[in-house]
């Protein structure tokens, strides 16, 4: 059916996924298209895409929308950008790659980020840029780089994220946003400037980064070529918005002090709101620029629903083809395992670290452990202590931010996860506070879309947003179940530090393995 309104598109490019949604009024999803895209990992510890293919995706996810659904060009008001954190690759004096862009779940870079830490006052740096030395953070990639392929280094003309690329392709500018340049690592939050000293660090001046902007910078005059295949006029605002973890507050109405969003898709993160720019002594959370006079203070977990998907593309063949005979999701089969297991997995602890981990430990050395298995654990029981596992790694991320920004009075949750109650509930159990579900399920973009908005006057406050959304479901903790996950967090968490290097023995290996 033809949609007759004005509309708003926002875009989200995501680790597997490009997805542009339609807004109408209010943040209403009229339709979505996305459009998937592979990892690719060509060593150990590596984890790279294919800049074109993430570039094609945009171009055919709002191509797709605007066909499908009638949309003319002069129906679209804006369109707001969302992109993944923490992306780097280099280009040439053409604008063509010299790299694949290196994603965030890439370890390349752990030596490198251990010696910006121990010889490079690491933890002075992430009190100045927000982002912890880790290597997921383009900082510790582009000393790899610098190292590693000093060739490819020398020649970049330019080093930039997936949206600087996009934005690059569509307008022929170099250009980055304060919120994804503020998860660089290159960034300081106090001057909204890139870091002189991380800059003379690297050997590199800024000339060879992006132009930073806020996020409610519009763009107009679009590449008209991609302006036709994506059913849009040239001239229509795009507005650059900010990363998908920061929007995605938004998108869940998580916009005010105290309001906490969490998130877990591929990945996981923790997000609460703060108005001044806020770090941890001890390095374990994240600040990263939104709009000015709003901070996001949080932390991201590698291993999320890429698990879920792990165990059923690697275990799950049995519940693949009993899922195909009944037609339901195979994902539904796994949770309806897990939950004829009691809390706790009785006895089954998992440490979810197949990716390493970064907050609240920053452990790229850290590795996937079952503890406490027997011979009466089943299958049920390993789905049930992954789900559990990656809750658990919730929670750490959780009880690091308390203590950096205070007690957390609201919390919201959304990504993949937030589709299945039986997951929702463990999560409100284990963390003993209700837990509220917005209707929408495409946070990010919905809050790229309201960035967007509020770029063109037409919301005076994203505090506006949160009358937009509607709650479709509200967990309770039950207190026999957060006295259980209680006692096995805190095995959990003496497991992490006692297996510490024991991760250190044992990555090192793989790593040599894979050699």
């Amino acid at each position: 059916m033809a949609i007759s309104e004005d509309v708003v598109i926002g875009i989200d490019i995501g680790t597997t996924s490009t997805k542009a949604v339609v807004f109408g009024e209010r943040g209403r999803v009229l339709a979505s298209h996305a459009v998937d895209y592979p990892i690719i990992q060509p060593h150990p510890g590596f984890a790279e895409q294919d800049p074109e293919e993430l570039f094609a995706a945009v171009i055919q996810a709002v191509g797709a929308v605007t066909v499908r659904h009638g949309i003319r060009p002069q129906q679209v008001k804006a369109i707001g950008l969302s992109a993944a954190m923490h992306s780097m690759m280099a280009l040439d004096k053409s604008g063509r790659p010299l790299t694949r862009l290196i994603i965030w779940a890439d370890n390349r870079s752990v030596v490198q980020a251990e010696r910006l830490l121990k010889e490079h006052h690491g933890l002075d740096i992430y009190r100045r840029t927000g982002t912890p030395i880790h290597p997921m953070s383009p900082l510790p990639k582009l000393l790899w780089l610098k190292e590693e392929e000093p060739d490819v280094f020398r020649q970049a003309h330019r080093f930039v994220s997936v949206k600087d690329y996009v934005l690059y392709r569509l307008y022929g500018d170099y250009v980055t946003d304060h919120s994804l340049a503020s998860a660089t690592g290159l960034f300081r939050l106090d001057t909204l400037d890139w870091d002189e000293d991380v800059l003379s660090l690297l050997g590199i001046g800024r000339e060879r980064l992006p132009r930073l902007v806020p996020a409610t910078h519009i763009l107009q005059g679009m590449n008209k070529e991609w302006a036709n295949k994506m059913g849009v006029s040239p001239d229509v605002p795009v507005v650059i918005g900010a990363s998908d973890g920061v929007l995605a507050n938004i998108g869940v109405g998580a916009v005010l002090p105290g309001e906490a969003a969490i998130t877990i898709g591929t990945s996981g993160a923790v997000r609460t709101i703060a108005t001044t720019p806020t770090t941890d002594e001890k390095g374990r959370t994240f600040c990263y620029a939104l709009t000015p006079g709003y901070w996001v203070v949080g932390g991201p977990t590698n291993n999320g629903g890429i698990l879920l998907r792990w165990l059923r593309d690697e275990f799950g063949a049995q519940e693949r083809e009993v899922a195909k005979k009944l037609g339901v999701d195979p994902y539904d089969l796994l949770t309806k395992y897990a939950e004829r297991v009691s809390p706790g997995a009785e006895g089954l602890v998992f440490l979810p670290f197949l990716s390493g981990e970064r907050a609240p430990y920053w452990n790229a050395n850290a590795r996937g452990t079952f503890f406490g298995l027997g011979l009466h654990h089943k299958r049920e029981h390993f789905i049930r202590a992954v789900m559990e596992g990656v809750c658990f790694s919730i929670v750490s991320v959780a009880l690091a931010i308390r203590d950096v920004t205070g007690p957390m009075a609201e919390i919201r949750v959304s990504g993949g996860f937030a589709k299945s109650p039986f997951w929702r509930q463990m999560l409100s159990d284990m963390l003993g506070k209700p837990l509220i579900v917005p209707q929408t399920h495409e946070a990010s973009a919905l809050g790229a879309a309201a960035v967007a908005l509020h770029a063109l006057g037409e919301v005076p406050s994203l505090e506006m947003v949160k009358t937009w959304i509607d709650t479709t479901a509200r967990h309770e903790p039950k207190e026999e179940h957060t006295l259980i996950y209680a006692e096995l967090f805190d095995l959990y968490a003496r497991l992490y530090e006692r297996l510490k290097e024991e991760f250190d023995i044992i990555a090192a290996f793989q790593r040599r393995s894979g050699e």
